[in-house]
């Protein structure tokens, strides 16, 4: 719970810096590309989060696998590691993500389905998305073969059901109640 509330603090503090910069689309270009490595790389992950592994090892890890990064970025890395809180790096660029799209007046759609959505059915969401909400929407495709067929979208706290797996939930219900 503290972690979370430091990773908002770092991630707010960041984007302040960065708005004043004006780095913050590259610095959110930096934080989503630090959210999908670390959870995508489980030795990263580790690496970070180890009590072993010293500081000083840490910060040459991180800074040779982002090297690219805006000097905004390097430096909420290297205040990080002189606060032994690397370890909600994570966190921190996704809160910076999500901080950062409200800003821009950017709602996360999130979409289920069974598999990749194609190009042309992404424009179709994001087209029925953005008349629901009356916002630009980023789309974020999740994929789960349990829900067999169909989609569920979740935007902010509505969420829309219309797979086949819960289709088939109703439909068992109905043959148990009757």
């Amino acid at each position: 719970m503290a972690g979370a509330r430091a990773a908002i603090r770092y991630a707010k503090a960041t984007l302040s810096l960065a708005s004043d910069q004006n780095t913050a689309d590259a610095v959110n270009d930096d934080m989503t590309l630090i959210a999908n490595t670390i959870a995508e790389s489980k030795d990263l992950k580790d690496a970070i989060i180890s009590p072993v592994v010293t500081s000083s090892i840490k910060k040459s890890i991180l800074l040779e696998v982002f090297k690219n990064a805006n000097k905004t970025t390097l430096s909420l890395i290297d205040i990080l590691i002189a606060n032994n809180r690397v370890d909600i790096l994570g966190d921190v660029a996704s809160k910076f993500n999500t901080l950062y799209d409200q800003s821009k007046g950017i709602e996360l759609a999130t979409v289920t389905t069974a598999i990749a959505l194609t190009p042309d059915l992404e424009k179709k969401v994001l087209a029925k998305a953005k008349e629901l909400t009356g916002k630009d929407v980023a789309v974020k495709n999740i994929i789960d073969e349990s829900i067999l067929g169909g989609f569920i979208l979740r935007i902010g706290d509505v969420q829309y059901n219309a797979s086949i797996a819960n289709q088939l939930n109703k439909l068992k219900r109905e043959f148990i109640l009757n």
